[in-house]
């Protein structure tokens, strides 16, 4: 019984093409071009669809990760904190020589 069904749509569709308008060959190309310029559109998901699929891929991702232990979070924070204070102190100095180059030059032609 579907196959009958589908051979009764076959029909009407072949019904529907006889008795359709002929297109003149300039309406068909322009038709053709229209057809070119778009492609076919693609359903969008939704914004809670979207930001459901990037919570999802945000989890995976951070399972991925491969976190440093305790240990190593402290040293890596002393390393940090110890080159901060370095380089504090280097621009301490800095701000020391220049201070005192300035003074006696303005000490000079004052």
């Amino acid at each position: 019984m579907a196959e009958n069904d589908k051979l009764d749509q076959v029909e009407t569709s072949a019904q529907e093409l006889e008795t359709a308008a002929p297109e003149t060959p300039a309406k068909k190309d322009k038709a053709d071009k229209k057809a070119d310029k778009k492609p076919a559109k693609k359903s969008k998901p939704g914004l809670f669809a979207r930001i459901a699929q990037w919570c999802r891929e945000t989890k995976a991702e951070l399972k991925k990760v491969q976190w440093p232990t305790w240990k190593q979070t402290l040293n890596n924070t002393l390393i940090v904190i110890a080159f901060c204070i370095v380089v504090g102190l280097c621009i301490f100095l800095f701000d020391k020589l220049a201070e005192g180059v300035f003074n006696a030059l303005i000490n000079l032609f004052h």
